[in-house]
C-alpha cells in the first residue's frame, strides 16, 4: 500500500527524530525474510530498546540529512531496515548479530557509529562493545585495582610474619612429638 505525502513527511519526521536520539544505525538487507521473521526480529529489537523500521531508501536519505547519520546516505541501497540504537550504542548491532546467526537472508550492509559509516562485516566489533553496566564496571574495575595492589602490598610483611611464626610453631611440634 503506497503511502500519501502526509505519511510519508511523518515517516521522515519520525526517523528523523528518532535517528537524531540515536548513537548508532545499523542497516540490514531483508530480502527472503518471511513477515513472521521480520516480526519475529522487531519483537526481539524491541525488548533490547531498539527501534527497527524499513523505510524507503529516499526517505531515509531525508530523515538522516542533518544527523549524525547522514553519511549513510549514498550508501542506502535496496530492501534495507534501519535498527536505530539510543541508549546502548552496541544494542542494533547484537539484534542483527543474533538474529543473522539463525537466518542467513538478513544480512548487515552498513553500520553507522560516532559520525563513521563502517562497512557492514565491522558488525561483529560494534556489537562486542560493552553495554553501559559493562563499561561502567570495568571502570571501577580499574579504579579499584590500584588501592587493592597497594592494601595487599601493606599486609603481605605481616601475613609473611604469621605464616613464619606457623611454620616455626609446626616444625617444634613435629620435633617434641
Amino acid at each position: 500500500m503506497p503511502l500519501n505525502l502526509e505519511d510519508k513527511k511523518a515517516l521522515v519526521q519520525e526517523v528523523a527524530q528518532v535517528a537524531a536520539e540515536s548513537q548508532s544505525v545499523v542497516a540490514a538487507e531483508y530480502r527472503g525474510i518471511t513477515v513472521s521473521q521480520m516480526t519475529e526480529l522487531r519483537a526481539k529489537a524491541r525488548e533490547q530498546g531498539v527501534y527497527m523500521r524499513v523505510v524507503k531508501n529516499t526517505l531515509a536519505r531525508r530523515a538522516v540529512a542533518g544527523t549524525s547519520f547522514e553519511a549513510i546516505g549514498p550508501k542506502l541501497k535496496g530492501p534495507l531496515v534501519l535498527a536505530f540504537s539510543k541508549d546502548d550504542p552496541g544494542a542494533a548491532a547484537r539484534v542483527v548479530k543474533e538474529f543473522a546467526k539463525a537466518n542467513d537472508k538478513l544480512v548487515a550492509s552498513l553500520v553507522s557509529l560516532g559520525g563513521q559509516v563502517l562497512p557492514g562485516s565491522e558488525l561483529e566489533r560494534v556489537a562486542s562493545l560493552p553495554t553501559r553496566e559493562q563499561a561502567l564496571s570495568m571502570f571501577l574495575g580499574t579504579l579499584k585495582a590500584p588501592i587493592e595492589k597497594f592494601v595487599r602490598t601493606l599486609a603481605a610483611p605481616h601475613t609473611k610474619f604469621v605464616r613464619t611464626v606457623a611454620a616455626v610453631r609446626d616444625a617444634k611440634q613435629g620435633a617434641g612429638a
